[in-house]
């Protein structure tokens, strides 16, 4: 299939429907809105639904009913409206509903800026929603992989019965890049039945199958979340996902790094070598489950003598590279917020000090 030449936003959009997926609601924020933009009169070319919320909160609800029916359903936002969609979040999470949420992400907090940011790791990993809620987060370095992911989600999200999150800067979704999507990522929805709610179970009968996420009795609330959380011991066994890059040889560091912030990373390293410094890399394409295993022996390797997290925000993937490396390296941080977006230049010199301060 030959490729075409797409804003991120507007091939998240055409690899939603590509997937199979035919119901969209959405309320517009930047840096999101074009694929609200394109569906809108894409939608109706496949017999699709569009339909603009009056708040980021109706449509999350909206979100829970047509996944309750039982069809493919998605939305994209932005950080505050992410933020907005929380309860309804957990309340899918809590019913064992399938959807899929991606957040292009903005600066914050608070209303911040329009430029892109990666400051919402530990909302989506570690505080999506009230309760013992997890997403499976998938975080796309390119506009390719963002389409690739997107139309991964659907069946993963059915596979799990639970929401599954495409975290993304504002970079992912303005910048345009070649793309194609592969026929081989198009998948048919799961079977729904005993999760769809479909009426009695037959003629006379007294059952219904009843979506719900309330469970006054506390043994019952328990045994809800018990299933949870397999499914979530599930999702680390069988979907996390990485890139090792440049960790073939010994190497004296070892950035650990996602989405585009990533690609500058590879830059920096590809820079490095020339002047005769290894560092490797690892790249989180699933933010949870988290690669741990991956950084671990990374960071193990012979030769490593320092690990650094570069982030788009104040330090929150940090934390999590840190309980991967467990004190047996020093775990350094560098990153900056609010749209701007640290240089390969800046990658060397924090290399370098940090080298030589070692």
């Amino acid at each position: 299939m030959p490729k075409v030449l797409m804003k991120g936003n507007e091939a998240i959009a055409e690899a939603a429907i590509r997937a199979g997926c035919l119901n969209y609601f959405a309320y517009p924020i930047t840096p999101q809105s074009e694929v609200a933009e394109y569906l809108s009169w894409r939608m109706p070319e496949v017999n699709g639904v569009f339909l603009q919320g009056e708040s980021e909160v109706a449509v999350s609800y909206m979100i829970f009913g047509a996944a309750g029916a039982g069809v493919r359903v998605f939305t994209t936002s932005s950080s505050p409206g992410i933020s907005l969609m929380s309860e309804a979040i957990s309340y899918l999470c809590g019913a064992q509903l399938p959807a899929v949420f991606v957040n292009i992400m903005r600066g914050g907090p608070g209303l911040g800026g329009i430029l892109p940011s990666q400051a919402d790791y530990l909302q989506a990993t570690k505080g999506i929603g009230h309760g013992d809620c997890r997403l499976l987060v998938m975080a796309p370095a390119s506009v390719q992989e963002a389409a690739e992911m997107v139309m991964t989600a659907f069946p993963l999200a059915e596979k799990y019965r639970n929401p599954v999150m495409i975290l993304g800067d504002g970079l992912i979704g303005q910048m345009m890049e070649p793309v194609e999507f592969p026929d081989q990522l198009k998948s048919e929805a799961s079977n729904k039945d005993g999760w769809a709610t479909n009426g009695m179970d037959h003629r006379g009968s007294t059952t219904r199958n009843l979506v719900k996420s309330l469970f006054l009795d506390a043994e019952q609330l328990n045994d809800n979340n018990l299933i949870l959380r397999a499914k979530y011991e599930r999702m680390k066994k069988e979907d996390v996902r990485w890139e090792c890059w440049n960790t073939e040889e010994t190497y004296d560091a070892l950035i650990v790094s996602y989405g585009t912030m990533s690609r500058v990373c590879k830059t920096a390293i590809s820079m490095l070598k020339e002047e005769g410094i290894e560092v490797g890399l690892v790249r989180p394409q699933t933010l949870f489950p988290f690669p741990e295993q991956a950084v671990r022996q990374a960071a193990q390797k012979e030769g490593c003598r320092v690990v650094l997290s570069v982030e788009m925000s104040m330090g929150q993937m940090v934390e999590d590279v840190e309980r991967c490396v467990q004190g047996a390296l020093p775990v350094k941080w560098y990153g900056k917020c609010g749209g701007d977006v640290p240089t390969p230049e800046e990658i060397i010199d924090l290399v370098k000090t940090t080298l030589s301060s070692l």
